[in-house]
């Protein structure tokens, strides 16, 4: 079993249980988190952005390959080539697409619970200052 002080930071909050004051996320600490992870998104949607031609492309030299072999005639072999380098396309494009849905999914889900994590910390701040105008 891991000691409170080995627990990560994300387990103790989840548990409810109080941060000391030093391990708190400052606004820069927050800010420089963010900039990383917006530069993560830019750079996965960068190489997603390739996948439908290396789909296609992929598809087309494995095709053309096979053509060679079994003897195509050049006409025949050109028809065959355009109709599967589009068809590749549109599935790479479909495969992209699927890829940017599921992220935004997991994006959306992640944003609404920081915003339940934020709202049950502000709860908290806000019924210790009741209690301590209360007491005083």
């Amino acid at each position: 079993m891991a000691s409170e002080e080995t627990k990560p930071i994300e387990e103790i909050t989840k548990t409810g249980e109080e941060l000391p004051e030093e391990e708190h996320e400052t606004r820069a600490e927050r800010e420089a988190r963010e900039r990383r992870e917006e530069e993560k998104r830019r750079v996965s949607i960068r190489r997603r952005k390739l996948i439908p031609p290396f789909v296609m492309l992929l598809a087309g030299a494995i095709v053309s390959i096979a053509m060679r072999i079994w003897r195509y005639d050049t006409r025949t072999m050109l028809i065959v080539l355009l109709c599967v380098l589009l068809a590749f396309y549109i599935a790479g494009c479909l495969i992209k697409y699927m890829m940017d849905h599921f992220e935004k999914q997991i994006e959306d889900a992640n944003a609404k619970e920081g915003e339940v994590i934020e709202k049950e910390l502000a709860e908290d701040e806000t019924d210790g200052a009741v209690k301590e105008t209360d007491e005083g």
